[in-house]
C-alpha cells in the first residue's frame, strides 16, 4: 500500500513536509551526510517511519523498473545453518539472473533505517526469523515492497517459508519417553525465535499427552558456548549424593547438542547410557561425532531456494496472492539417543 498523501509512494518532499524541515536537511539526514542536529534527525526519522518512506534509486526511473536484485536480511551469519540457507538461495537467484544483497541486523543500532534504505536498491526483501521486528516488516509491506519471511509466523500480505517443527519435536520426545527416559530437559529459549517456540511446543505436547508435568526450558542462546555451559553446570550440580541428573537433553539445535555431548563425554558421562542428547538441523558434524547425534533434519538449502523463488514470483507479478509454504523435516536416529538395531535399520533406509 503506497503511503504518500495522494496514494503514491512517499517521496522526500512528503517527508520534508511532514517533518516541517527543508529538503536539504532531510536529504542530509537520509544520506548521512553533513551536520544535522539530533532534534532534526529525530523528526526526519519519525516522519519517514510514519510515511513508510523508501529511498528511490536511479534504477526506479528505468522503463523496466527493476533492479534484478534481492535483499536478504539475516539476524546473524554465525553457525552452519546460514551457510546452507545462503547456498540454496544464491544458487536459485544466480540461475535466474538475480543478484543478492545481504544485510545482517545483529549489532545494528538502527536496523529499520538500514532495511528501508536497502528496499530502495532491490526489488524485494527476504527476512529470516527475528532479524526485523513486526512493525518494520509491516512498514515494508505498506511501502509496497514484496516481502518473503523465512522461519517466521505468517504475516498478512507476506509470503512465508518455514520447516515443520512441532510435530517432529513431539515425535522425537515421545520416542525418548517410550524408551524409558523420565527426566528430559529442553535446551534453548522458545522466545528467541518462532522455530524454537514450535520445537518446545512439540516437546511440551509429548509430555502433556502422557499426563506428565512439562519441564521448563533452559533458556540459552543457540550457540556452542551455551551448550558447553549447560553441560558444565549440570556436572557441577550433580556432585551431591541427593541430586538427580536429568537423563536426556533435547536441544533446540545441533550446535547446542554437539557442545553438550562432547563436554559430557569428556567428563566421563556416558552418552547415551547415562544421558541421551538430541539436536536439530542435521549439520555435517552430527553424523561424524561419536556417538552420532540423533537430530531432526530440516531442508536448510531448500528453505533458501523456495524463498528466492517465492520472492521472484511476487516481484515479476507471476503471483499476486501470498502463500505459506511448510517444508517437511525428518527424524534422524543415531547413537546419542540409544538406538536399537531396528532404529538403526530405519535410519539406514531413510538415508539411501
Amino acid at each position: 500500500m503506497p503511503s504518500g498523501p495522494t496514494g503514491r509512494p512517499a517521496t522526500i518532499y512528503d517527508v520534508a513536509a511532514r517533518a516541517k524541515l527543508s529538503i536539504a536537511t532531510v536529504s542530509r539526514v537520509l544520506q548521512g551526510t553533513g551536520p544535522v542536529s539530533a532534534k532534526a534527525r529525530a523528526r526526519v526519522d519519525q516522519a519517514a517511519q510514519e510515511l513508510n518512506y523508501v529511498p528511490l534509486r536511479a534504477a526506479r526511473s528505468l522503463a523496466v523498473q527493476r533492479h534484478e536484485a534481492h535483499g536478504l536480511v539475516l539476524p546473524d551469519l554465525a553457525g552452519p545453518f546460514y551457510g546452507d540457507l545462503l547456498m540454496g538461495y544464491e544458487r536459485w537467484a544466480g540461475e535466474h539472473g538475480q543478484s543478492v544483497v545481504i544485510t545482517v541486523t545483529h549489532g545494528n543500532p538502527d536496523p529499520r533505517r538500514t532495511v528501508m534504505d536497502l528496499a530502495g536498491r532491490v526489488d524485494g526483501i527476504v527476512v529470516h526469523g527475528n532479524a526485523l521486528d513486526l512493525p518494520t516488516v509491516q512498514g515494508l509491506r505498506k511501502a509496497g515492497v514484496p516481502v518473503v519471511l523465512i522461519a517466521h509466523p505468517p504475516v498478512t500480505g507476506c509470503d512465508s517459508v518455514r520447516s515443520e517443527s512441532a510435530a517432529s519435536a513431539e515425535q522425537l520426545t515421545t520416542r525418548l519417553l517410550d524408551h524409558g527416559r523420565e527426566s528430559l530437559l529442553f535446551v534453548g529459549d522458545p522466545a528467541s525465535s518462532y522455530d524454537v517456540s514450535e520445537r518446545y511446543a512439540g516437546f511440551a505436547k509429548a509430555h502433556e499427552l502422557r499426563g506428565l508435568q512439562v519441564p521448563k526450558p533452559i533458556r540459552v542462546p543457540l550457540t556452542e558456548e551455551a551448550g558447553r555451559t549447560v553441560a558444565e553446570k549440570m556436572l557441577q550440580a550433580t556432585t551431591g549424593p541427593r541430586t538427580r541428573r536429568p537423563d536426556g537433553l533435547v536441544c533446540a539445535n545441533d550446535e547446542l547438542a554437539l557442545a553438550a555431548l562432547t563436554t559430557l563425554a569428556t567428563n566421563g558421562i556416558g552418552v547415551p547410557g547415562e544421558i541421551v542428547v538430541t539436536g536439530w538441523d542435521d549439520v555435517m558434524a552430527a553424523r561424524y561425532v561419536s556417538p552420532g547425534l540423533t537430530t531432526v533434519r530440516q531442508p536448510m538449502a531448500e528453505l533458501g531456494r523456495v524463498a528466492a523463488e517465492r520472492l521472484h514470483e511476487r516481484v515479476t507479478g507471476a503471483r499476486t496472492r501470498a502463500r505459506n509454504d511448510v517444508l517437511a523435516t525428518e527424524l534422524v536416529l543415531r547413537d546419542s539417543c540409544g538406538t536399537s538395531p531396528g532404529d538403526a535399520q530405519q535410519e539406514l533406509r531413510s538415508n539411501t
